[in-house]
């Protein structure tokens, strides 16, 4: 599937995000080197909305033992810095128990406190697992009970399924290769 029509038919569903998940082919770890674009797929997880409220940007593949899982606009628009997850993800457990602040924006005050929240070097790893039966690409957090598995959309882009301990579900977005910004 092409990311086109994946934006013309976004799963809205946990089962229908599933479906199109398990029919796409697994990734190659070499394919996903590079700076990717990332959207969230709302599917009624309890995350769904905070990457886009936070201001998130996408992700950057240096190679196996460097990524940078969440990627930030500088104020500027300029370029992209990394944030540290244990920092971003400390704050899931408050949305879900107060859903109204993912209608809120925090990208302009994370971008104001970017030196507080910077990640200092990479916070995740790149590797081959086995998920939902199929062996593909897997980013592993290094702080997080967290691994985010990708599946084929079209040579540019991926969907992913963030398998977060202790979620019942899978939580969905979609990255587009972008090397469009530098990072630093």
């Amino acid at each position: 599937m092409h990311l086109t029509e994946l934006m013309d038919n976004v799963p809205s569903t946990t089962e229908a995000a599933l479906e199109l998940f398990d029919s796409a082919p697994a990734v190659e770890t070499d394919a996903m080197i590079g700076t990717w674009r990332g959207a969230e797929l709302p599917t009624n997880h309890p995350m769904d909305g905070l990457l886009a409220a936070s201001g998130w940007w996408g992700k950057q593949f240096v190679d196996a033992e460097t990524v940078h899982p969440l990627l930030f606009p500088t104020p500027d628009g300029q370029a992209l810095w990394p944030m540290n997850p244990a920092f971003a993800f400390s704050g899931v457990p408050l949305a879900a128990k107060a859903p109204s602040i993912k209608s809120m924006s925090f990208g302009t005050p994370i971008a104001a406190t970017r030196l507080l929240w910077r990640a200092r070097s990479a916070k995740a790893r790149l590797r081959t697992t086995r998920y939902r039966g199929v062996d593909t690409a897997t980013m592993l957090y290094d702080q997080l009970p967290i691994n985010d598995v990708f599946r084929r959309l079209a040579d540019d882009a991926v969907l992913g399924a963030m398998d977060l301990k202790g979620s019942d579900r899978p939580y969905f977005f979609a990255l587009r290769r972008d090397n469009s910004l530098p990072v630093r």
